[in-house]
């Protein structure tokens, strides 16, 4: 059984959740406020260290045709960061449909779906 951790970002906040590839299912964790990459990277990397995740899974947000939009490239940026800071798998989804499909804008909620996305997409 391997755990993962799944991100959906945003600029002032980001959504986490985790699950394992044994059951495929995701919970969420919590939402990160942060004000500085620093600080964003610091708690993230505190996750990692606390569950010791096999691979990163990274929402990427476009439009509903597919299309990239200005958030897309900032996703895509994140996704690579975490790579190179973590040194982990980083697997990206798209999630055009996640942040918009949960209630009240909930980013753990919206990091729980990329997750099972992730694992409905592996099976």
């Amino acid at each position: 059984m391997q755990t993962y951790l799944a991100f959906d970002f945003g600029e002032k906040r980001v959504g986490v959740a985790t699950g394992n590839d044994f059951t495929k299912t995701a919970e969420a964790l919590t939402t990160i406020s942060y004000n500085n990459k620093d600080q964003l990277f610091e708690k993230i990397q505190a996750f990692i260290k606390e569950w010791q995740p096999k691979a990163l899974v990274v929402g990427i947000p476009t439009h509903p045709d597919g299309n990239a939009h200005e958030m897309t490239a900032k996703a895509q940026r994140f996704a690579n960061q975490l790579q190179g800071r973590f040194n982990l798998p980083v697997h990206r989804v798209d999630e055009r449909y996640t942040s918009v499909s949960v209630e009240n804008g909930d980013d753990a909620l919206a990091a729980q779906l990329i997750l099972e996305q992730y694992f409905s997409e592996q099976s």
